[in-house]
């Protein structure tokens, strides 16, 4: 199976704050988070293709990045759309001709730290299962919340659920092409999408599909908010 990364870089990091999306702000070794992510999946002998979706305006800084680094594995720079799942979209519509032997890994720039042992877990579960996501257990205690506000308390406990019942998905997640496209296509004529990530499309728009789970890390973590740097 030829195996595709969509690098979703797309994003403006609002949450970062800045002029600059965080996807382009250095780590600690001076590298780029986007830099060290797309790294990770240039150095994956299971990955064959690079796709980097970015904003219209950093496309060229994305060029830059392919010239100084030497990247051999990335083929396509595109632009992003305003949603993450316009984004994803356009990655598909690059790859839809491709033959069927194919799939598409969608992963966040701002998980820069993925491990060469996820990406292999990923590569082996796609011989055996169309949809593939990364997730960990979660360790916190959860709250469902009363939409109503209390002065002074914010939200109410509605009720804690079990911790042992959920996860948090990470990336990357990964579908064999035609799955994916067609989730994303029934999802389209749905006329109303309403997912935060590409799994959650292909559960929503194509239920039948079974979407298996590989361990993810904690060390996979995602740059939300400037303290993550």
């Amino acid at each position: 199976m030829k195996n595709i990364a969509i690098i979703l870089a797309g994003g403006t990091g609002s949450r970062v704050g800045g002029k600059t999306p965080k996807q382009l702000l250095p780590l600690a070794d001076g590298r780029s988070v986007l830099e060290c992510a797309v790294e990770a999946f240039e150095a994956a002998p299971c990955i064959d293709e690079i796709c980097i979706v970015m904003h219209a305006v950093w496309i060229g800084e994305a060029q830059r990045m392919c010239l100084q680094n030497g990247w051999q594995k990335v083929t396509k720079i595109i632009e992003g759309g305003h949603e993450r799942w316009e984004s994803s979209w356009k990655a598909i519509e690059v790859f839809r001709n491709q033959d069927s032997d194919v799939s598409l890994w969608f992963h966040d720039a701002a998980r820069p730290f993925v491990s060469q042992r996820i990406l292999v877990d990923v590569a082996e579960a796609l011989k055996e299962h169309k949809a593939v996501t990364v997730a960990v257990p979660v360790t916190d205690t959860i709250y469902k919340v009363k939409g109503l506000q209390v002065t002074g308390y914010g939200l109410q406990v509605e009720s804690i659920p079990s911790r042992t019942d959920y996860m948090r998905a990470q990336t990357p997640q990964a579908f064999h092409l035609e799955t994916i496209r067609t989730a994303f296509e029934r999802a389209l004529a749905s006329g109303d999408i309403i997912a935060t990530d590409d799994a959650g499309i292909v559960h929503k728009y194509m239920p039948e599909e079974p979407i298996f789970i590989v361990a993810g890390e904690e060390a996979n973590r995602k740059i939300t908010y400037k303290e993550d740097l």
